[in-house]
């Protein structure tokens, strides 16, 4: 059994093919891309442009005789690649396995996910290089994280079928684990893959399912924590929040904590129906109330 196992609902009309976080993040590697190839056929003082990309923006070494590693690289390097068929599979898989990743997270949560997961495969693929090997170069590409999604995938998923070499079905939890076993295995040999950043990638990528597994992380109200100082209202400037009288009891709320009460009609409608959908895509599932719960599985029965 997956993490998806547990009493979830995911609403039709809220399951998008192309979700805004994967949109955006498809996009900004192309257009890396494209400023990559622009720079291949420039040159800086006799200084190939690609180096220079490769020597401000990609993942540089810790040591060398070229390094300029800078903190930043640990983000850059992640939209950067070396040609087509590097960023068309990366691309690929991203949209393939973090499709239904970011439906069920929200887009906040996915993107936090993905850039926490090319994080970690960077700083991996960073500190282990020197210890597995004399020579360190360049390091670009989006499969660190990509892998931290697919892990994700293999964790929520697992029973799902996919088409190896478009041919073979494989469950998901298996075909994953193959291919980090795979890693592992491959990652003394010299080679152009960064085999320690796909490990470092998935390592960082199952820590953070594991913690929000058991933390539940609610990026959405982290964020407007920061957006609405505590202590005051939404309707006054530099008045203090009022506290409600101790003896007065709201009906409305007494209804939201009856665990046990079926949503009525009037609260069954498209319009709070919409809200909570809006809600789902910014926080994911596990940001809703329990009264917002049985109003989506109230409304799914009359469909």
């Amino acid at each position: 059994m997956g993490l998806d196992s547990r009493d979830y609902y995911r609403p039709s009309s809220g399951f998008s093919f192309f979700p805004p976080m994967i949109k955006n993040l498809l996009i900004i590697n192309v257009a890396v891309f494209f400023i990559q190839m622009i720079f291949e056929s420039l040159s800086f003082g006799g200084v190939p442009g690609t180096y220079v990309l490769n020597h401000y923006f990609a993942l540089n070494p810790l040591e060398g005789i070229d390094s300029n590693f800078q903190i930043w690289q640990l983000l850059t390097y992640q939209f950067m690649h070396g040609d087509f068929m590097h960023i068309f599979f990366n691309m690929l898989m991203l949209w393939m396995f973090g499709m239904e990743i970011e439906n069920l997270m929200g887009s906040q949560k996915f993107l936090i996910f993905y850039i926490l997961s090319g994080l970690g495969a960077g700083f991996l693929q960073l500190v282990g290089t020197p210890l597995l090997s004399d020579s360190a170069g360049f390091t670009i590409g989006a499969s660190g994280a990509v892998y931290g999604v697919m892990i994700a995938f293999a964790m929520f998923f697992p029973d799902r079928y996919i088409m190896f070499y478009f041919l073979i079905p494989v469950k998901a939890k298996y075909l994953i684990s193959f291919f980090i076993i795979l890693e592992f295995i491959s990652v003394r040999e010299a080679s152009f893959v960064a085999h320690l950043a796909h490990i470092g990638g998935a390592l960082t990528g199952f820590i953070f399912i594991m913690f929000d597994r058991r933390k539940s992380i609610n990026v959405g109200r982290l964020f407007n924590s920061f957006k609405k100082p505590r202590g005051y209202s939404n309707n006054s400037f530099r008045q203090p929040f009022q506290r409600k009288p101790a003896n007065k009891v709201d009906v409305e709320e007494a209804k939201f904590y009856d665990l046990n009460a079926k949503p009525t009609e009037e609260e069954v409608n498209q319009e709070e129906i919409d809200k909570i959908l809006d809600k789902i895509s910014q926080s994911g599932y596990q940001g809703l109330s329990d009264r917002e719960k049985r109003i989506l599985f109230e409304a799914s029965k009359k469909k």
